[in-house]
């Protein structure tokens, strides 16, 4: 008997629960098809979402996005659809849930992935939780986008920056995440060069603490005033010139950054040579001293 009545806690349940209109319930999908999609409400009739209360995004396909298994939360619109089902819209549950859903995204900084729909003045549209979002020209890639139109049909990653329910204003970003992605491959290649590597650059630009050289790849390092030459020097500009090919010397790579030495190259160079020279003026044919060789010849027995 026991087992009996847990058989029938379901219909029991359902038998109680007491669904309204304008209720925002959810319910499992069990049948997808071009029209309209099925859902088990736990209740003792089914609820149907029509395609077109589903979402307002153009790009989105019943039989493409929604499978058996998936939860759906949405709207009652009304208690019989003329066969005993409830009808339901997703598009009207999207207006009070997704709003929320979207907060929440903006303040994690959660990364998610959109299908561009649209070019419009200033920007490009893609849909996050049903909810038309506006992507900027600035904020579709690292560099500000001339041509939006090129984007349409791309999917991109991004984040949400702006969420105003009150006026249906949802901003979306894509460059923040690269700008993100960009920094970790360049920390990664800084981390690479290991200090006291002596490199090959060109100077790309002369400030008054000194001189930033491009060592390709993407990277670039800093030489301070002091690291340029022996010499005091009041500016850069006394002894370079953008353009100039130099010798460097990595002294450190804290926190990203690669500081330099033009300096440290050339006392190196000064020591090697001092060095070479010290080594000629002891390398010679003739023999220096007297050899072991003499001292026995000249050792009477």
């Amino acid at each position: 008997m026991e087992e009996t009545m847990k058989d029938y806690e379901k219909e029991l349940e359902a038998s109680f629960r007491k669904i309204r209109e304008g209720d925002v319930i959810s319910g499992t999908v069990i049948d997808v098809n071009e029209e309209e999609i099925t859902l088990d409400l736990k209740y003792y009739t089914q609820g149907i979402i029509k395609a077109e209360d589903m979402s307002n995004d153009p790009a989105f396909s019943l039989l493409n996005d929604v499978k058996a298994g998936d939860v759906i939360e949405a709207t009652v619109i009304r208690m019989d659809d003329g066969q005993g089902n409830i009808l339901l819209s997703k598009k009207e549950a999207n207006e009070v849930l997704s709003w929320d859903v979207l907060e929440q995204m903006k303040e994690e900084k959660t990364d998610v992935t959109v299908k561009v729909s649209e070019a419009v003045n200033g920007g490009a549209v893609a849909y996050v939780e049903g909810i038309r979002g506006f992507i900027p020209a600035s904020q579709l890639d690292l560099n500000y986008v001339e041509e939006p139109a090129d984007y349409v049909g791309k999917t991109l990653k991004v984040r949400v920056i702006t969420v105003d329910q009150e006026r249906e204003k949802l901003v979306l970003s894509a460059k923040e995440i690269l700008k993100e992605q960009q920094k970790e491959e360049h920390d990664h290649k800084v981390a690479m060069i290991v200090p006291g590597t002596i490199l090959e650059g060109t100077v790309e630009s002369l400030q008054t603490y000194g001189a930033f050289i491009d060592l390709k790849d993407g990277l670039s390092g800093l030489v301070h005033i002091s690291q340029i030459c022996q010499k005091r020097i009041k500016k850069p500009s006394e002894v370079l010139k953008v353009g100039d090919k130099v010798k460097v010397k990595v002294l450190n790579t804290n926190d990203g950054k690669i500081s330099l030495s033009i300096k440290a190259v050339a006392e190196e160079q000064e020591a090697s040579e001092v060095e070479d020279f010290d080594t000629a003026s002891f390398s010679s044919n003739e023999s220096v001293g007297t050899s072991l060789g003499d001292l026995f010849a000249k050792l009477k027995l």
